[in-house]
């Protein structure tokens, strides 16, 4: 009964967690630019920022689910992502076509950020292509584009047959793209028109011939009824409209992706807002929000843990007295462990109609089922038969021998399993972030995003550091049982 409460509360604990919100609550996906818009939009009104979400669906799944208010997004991408529409549609149809959505789109920031492609102005200049058209000349290039671009409808699937491209592409993360590019591991990627690496690293933006991309004006996307539950944020809101230009948000992102400065203090430095100093391994890793993200990442590991321990516990019990359940429940827990952890991640958003903990906390209980199980199974069929008919003739009930006998000789291996499944689950634990659950894989994120080694250095360090003191915890824990007294 005891540990069944304990677990209760664990639960309630950790809905309380998934449920304590601020007032307003501003998405981004990953990438820079969206980073740093995330932010300004989250310091500007006083907003909680849930950063680095992931691609347009899952950002549009948060917003229907109320899981966040308001992100920034581009007007050719709500057109052609969101409502599936190739008709180039202004701010008023758009809004006519999100309304049965329940969302709505509106302050325009002042720039646009179009797709487009690129590639090192040498090769360019040497091979004659200055159009995407271009391109199909030459089939032998390698081309390599962000995993969001490739399943767009305004991305590679269209694009490649508006101009009938030969090539094969690959998927690769657009924070490393730029590096890859001047590597001359790949020859040609898709950009941003407001990337600030585009000059640094000499390439040359190809016309867009055929005039496949529509027009990407940068606005806020939010449930259509968010001004009327926050009009001071949305006020606030309103200071920013028309007063970021191309330039301007180039220069942002430059600081960002260039300078290697955070993103909330970008945000700061456009705000008027004082700007702290050189940023350092050290005072990335000690950054104002590690006492968040350490306790995110608690929730999810010691919550998923729980609630697995009193789930796996039992059912490696009932696999132990019976050898008929037992195959099931192993084959079953084993199979979970197959799924790769974004797959299972991307399968349980639809599933519960949510993103953030809830996934991740299902997700992480899942993969801590097999660990647990096995052993708990493995720990009492290993038992010496001897040593029970020796407790039954005695006297001992089946349960007493249970109890006193076989119980106490397992519990070494199911305690290890409890120890395994505990540390696996601080690694796992870092893809949370992926769907704003939290924890220090949210930097580690922003670090890909950015490729910025400090940035991803200060969530796998605490991440590895965590690993090795849950580690250690059990190793006293198990110690503290097993040696004690009779």
């Amino acid at each position: 009964m005891g540990p069944r409460r304990l677990g209760a509360l664990l639960l309630i604990a950790v809905a309380c967690a998934a449920q304590a919100q601020p007032s307003l609550r501003v998405g981004s996906k990953r990438f820079t630019e969206s980073y740093v818009l995330g932010e300004i939009l989250a310091q500007s009104a006083g907003a909680e920022h849930k950063a680095g979400l992931g691609n347009t669906a899952i950002l549009l799944e948060a917003l229907k689910s109320g899981a966040i208010d308001v992100y920034p997004e581009y007007t050719g991408t709500i057109a052609r992502e969101i409502l599936k529409t190739e008709d180039q549609l202004d701010l008023s149809a758009l809004n006519r076509r999100l309304q049965p959505l329940g969302l709505a789109a509106s302050i325009p920031l002042g720039f646009s950020n179009s797709y487009a492609l690129g590639m090192r102005a040498a090769d360019a200049n040497r091979l004659g292509i200055k159009t995407i058209s271009g391109l199909a000349k030459h089939p032998a290039l390698r081309f390599g584009l962000s995993h969001e671009f490739l399943g767009r409808r305004d991305g590679w699937p269209g694009l490649s047959a508006a101009y009938r491209l030969p090539q094969a592409a690959r998927g690769l993360d657009h924070g490393l793209a730029y590096e890859a590019l001047a590597a001359g591991e790949i020859d040609v990627i898709d950009l941003y028109s407001t990337d600030a690496k585009i000059e640094r690293y000499h390439i040359a933006v190809l016309d867009d011939d055929r005039h496949f991309f529509p027009a990407y004006d940068a606005v806020l996307l939010y449930r259509a009824g968010a001004p009327a539950r926050f009009p001071a944020a949305f006020e606030a809101f309103k200071k920013l409209e028309g007063r970021i230009d191309a330039a301007t948000m180039v220069r942002l992102n430059a600081r960002a992706e260039i300078d290697k400065i955070p993103f909330a203090q970008v945000a700061s430095e456009y705000l008027g807002r004082s700007a702290k100093g050189a940023r350092t391994l050290w005072s990335a890793l000690f950054a104002p929000d590690f006492g968040r993200l350490l306790a995110e990442h608690l929730v999810l590991v010691f919550g998923s843990l729980a609630v697995a321990a009193l789930i796996g516990v039992p059912l490696g019990m009932l696999a132990a007295r019976s050898a008929l359940f037992a195959q099931p429940v192993l084959v079953l827990t084993g199979l979970i462990q197959t799924v790769p952890s974004l797959a299972l991640l991307a399968f349980l958003i639809p599933l519960t109609g949510m993103i953030g903990v809830w996934p991740a906390l299902i997700a992480l209980f899942l993969y801590a089922l097999l660990p647990i199980t096995r052993n708990t199974h493995a720990g009492l069929v290993q038992v010496p038969k001897g040593l029970v008919h020796a407790g039954t003739a005695l006297g001992l009930t089946s349960r007493q021998v249970f109890a006193h006998v076989k119980l106490p000789l397992a519990l070494p291996t199911i305690m290890a399993g409890v120890k395994t499944s505990a540390v696996i689950n601080v690694g796992t634990a870092t893809i949370a972030a992926f769907i704003g659950a939290g924890g220090f894989g949210e930097r580690i994120s922003q670090g890909l995003a950015l490729n910025d080694h400090t940035v991803l250095l200060a969530g796998a360090l605490p991440a590895a550091a965590l690993a090795l003191a849950v580690h250690a915890l059990f190793e006293a824990v198990e110690w503290t049982l097993l040696r004690r007294p009779a």
